[in-house]
């Protein structure tokens, strides 16, 4: 019983198979000459499938296009009851039966009859360009495309050394120019080294260039090749279509990212025009002082540009592709790490800006940095000192400390300049404020009103402090005019005979000189003296 069991499996098995090679093809089976594709085969023929039968008619053909002899008019057909069979010299190439026509709009004969001017065609093509004579015209044809790249070449060579040595003789002439006028030229001619190897990577780059361009012809002389020229030709051809068909499709996008950017463009005058009319004083806004316009104006201005920037984003080429935006995250992530304390500056400057704590001009002191206002912007602020020194200053460490402005209030209330000196008790203070207001109202840029005036600050051990106050409206000039005041100072004291002895002074003098100048001292004037008295007993 087994051996039965199987025996029908073997017999069904071979009954399906049978069958599956009966079956047809549904896409079709090439014949494939010289990578050109004559007809498809449909449906099997005896023992072949379709397959099988375009393998077995393939052979017979390259067999054919093999013999030296062949000539493509030998092939004949004939037409029997049930089939077409196509010939060489009597031997049978292939056959086309009824399933065969029953796959096309055709009959039998005009099928076979297609077939057969189909072979006589391409095989006829295929065995011309592989006789000798046309090999050996492609070979002089190649030949001759070598030697006019050579000669390209050669043209290309000569005529890049003919620029190469213009050029440097050129060079060479304004350099000597140049140095007899006594201008530095050691950089002109670092300079030249770099201009002569720009000029061989042009002639290296054009000389690949043609190399390239050649290849494709050479290729393409030779049927068998014709396939690498076509490819080498698409390295080429295809990118410039791609980029060609990216900007055809990206014209629309390109019309929306114009319109945006024109609109924010004209926007950004116009608020431009505003801020200028309300900094010349043209336009005022009650609140809203004019030093104000420009630096808002700025701000406006960047953050109209980001805000169109975010709206053309999407509309930009490869913007929606992950590499695109994991780089713009990328730069970003790096961005904000970068520069934390450039943003806290540029923070710190817009504060002050709205703070108003000093203009450009303003007399100023930041720290231990005293000096004029000569620039602002959002990062630093630049201070220069009286001995013409340029401080740059963070804004960052301004708004963290204390600023003081003499210049703010010396237009209205004056700035009060004010020095203490130290005087004995022995001289009467009426008079020590008279000479210090008399000082100060001989000095030059001090004002006559308000009045200078005196306190009197600590009384020490031996002596008492005295300030005087005194107002101007030129801070620019406070070092100048504090070193006049001290000189009145010691004229206006030394003239009344009065000692100025900072920061002691001493009651027991008998011994020693009055201490001023000898042309402030009174005529007849004698140094005292010790004076020593004895007790009788």
């Amino acid at each position: 019983m087994p051996k039965i069991y199987s025996l029908l499996i073997l017999l069904l098995f071979a009954a399906f198979t049978t069958q599956a090679q009966k079956l047809p093809a549904k896409n079709g089976e090439p014949v494939i000459i010289n990578r050109d594709t004559l007809f498809k085969f449909y449906a099997p023929q005896g023992l072949f499938n379709p397959k099988e039968r375009a393998e077995v008619v393939t052979q017979r053909l390259e067999a054919l296009m093999n013999r030296i002899d062949f000539n493509p008019d030998s092939l004949t057909l004939k037409n029997d009851t049930s089939i077409s069979v196509i010939a060489y010299n009597g031997q049978m190439i292939m056959g086309v039966n009824n399933t065969d026509a029953s796959y096309s709009e055709l009959n039998r004969p005009q099928l076979a009859a297609s077939y057969l001017v189909i072979l006589k065609n391409k095989l006829g093509n295929v065995f011309e360009s592989n006789s000798p004579k046309q090999l050996t015209t492609n070979v002089l044809e190649a030949v001759a495309v070598i030697i006019l790249v050579i000669v390209l070449i050669w043209v290309v060579n000569k005529g890049f050394r003919w620029i190469k040595l213009k050029i440097i003789k050129g060079w060479e002439r304004r350099v000597e120019k140049l140095a007899a006028k006594g201008a530095p030229v050691a950089y002109a001619s670092r300079l030249l080294p770099f201009i002569s190897g720009l000029i061989n990577v042009g002639r290296l780059l054009i000389i690949l260039l043609l190399v390239y361009l050649a290849l494709p012809v050479l290729f393409y002389i030779f049927p068998s090749s014709q396939p690498i020229a076509t490819q080498l030709i698409g390295f080429v051809v295809d990118p410039l279509k791609s980029i060609l068909l990216a900007i055809v499709h990206f014209i629309p996008n390109l019309l929306t990212i114009t319109v945006i950017y024109l609109v924010t463009r004209y926007i950004v005058k116009l608020v431009k025009f505003i801020a200028t009319e309300i900094a010349n004083g043209a336009i005022t806004l009650k609140g809203f002082y004019p030093e104000w316009a420009i630096p808002t104006y700025n701000i406006i201005r960047v953050l109209m540009y980001a805000f169109m920037f975010v709206v053309i984003f999407p509309y930009l080429p490869g913007s929606q592709s992950k590499v695109f935006q994991g780089v713009t995250v990328f730069i970003g992530v790096l961005f904000s790490l970068g520069s934390s304390s450039a943003i806290s500056n540029m923070v710190s400057g817009i504060v002050l800006t709205y703070m108003r704590p000093f203009k450009i001009g303003d007399r100023i002191k930041v720290g231990e940095i005293m000096g004029d206002v000569i620039e602002k912007n959002l990062l630093v602020t630049r201070v220069r000192t009286i001995k013409n020194e340029d401080v740059t200053v963070p804004n960052a460490s301004i708004l963290s400390g204390a600023t003081v402005n003499y210049t703010s209030s010396s237009k209205t209330l004056g700035l009060i300049l004010n020095t203490s000196v130290t005087i004995g008790y022995d001289a009467p203070w009426q008079t020590i404020h008279d000479l210090l207001i008399s000082a100060a109202e001989a000095t030059e840029s001090i004002l006559a009103n308000p009045k200078p005036f005196v306190l009197q600050t600590a009384l020490n051990d031996f002596n008492v402090s005295y300030q005087i106050n005194a107002y101007t409206d030129k801070p620019g000039k406070m070092a100048v005019i504090y070193s006049a005041l001290y000189q009145n100072i010691q004229d206006k004291f030394n003239e009344a005979g009065m000692e100025i002895m900072s920061p002691h002074f001493t009651a027991v003098r008998d011994g020693s000189h009055i201490q001023i100048p000898e042309n402030y001292v009174a005529e007849g004037y004698k140094k005292p003296g010790y004076k020593i008295e004895r007790e009788d007993s």
